[in-house]
């Protein structure tokens, strides 16, 4: 929503409360993880490795990155029977671009901290 925020006119932007918020703490969000999403200690634990690393991200002038929502809807692939790679594949890397590049390499990071199997 910020980079919303950002295109408008300041006569617009002025009728608007913007609030700052940073991602939870990796404590909090593998909470979330646990009872949003269903996932193990473990899997939530590996998704907030892959959300951290992809949050480290600048080279790939991504608009957005690994939110929780993304991560919850991960979890619950998992949760449904999909492999963990197949998941964060579907639900986080798909989600945040369609450039070929870019998409490998997320891909790559992906495979870095999940491995290639699950």
């Amino acid at each position: 929503y910020q980079n919303l925020l950002k295109g408008l006119k300041p006569s617009t932007r002025q009728r608007f409360t913007a609030l700052t918020l940073d991602y939870p703490e990796p404590a909090v969000e593998r909470a979330i993880l646990e009872r949003e999403g269903r996932a193990t200690p473990e899997i939530a634990a590996r998704l907030v490795q892959l959300a951290q690393a992809l949050r480290r991200l600048t080279d790939h002038d991504l608009e957005e990155t690994a939110s929780t929502r993304l991560l919850v809807m991960a979890a619950r692939l998992v949760a449904s029977g999909l492999p963990l790679r197949d998941a964060c594949r579907a639900a986080v890397v798909d989600a945040l671009s369609d450039d070929h590049d870019t998409l490998r390499a997320l891909d790559e990071v992906v495979r870095a901290v999940v491995g290639d199997g699950d």
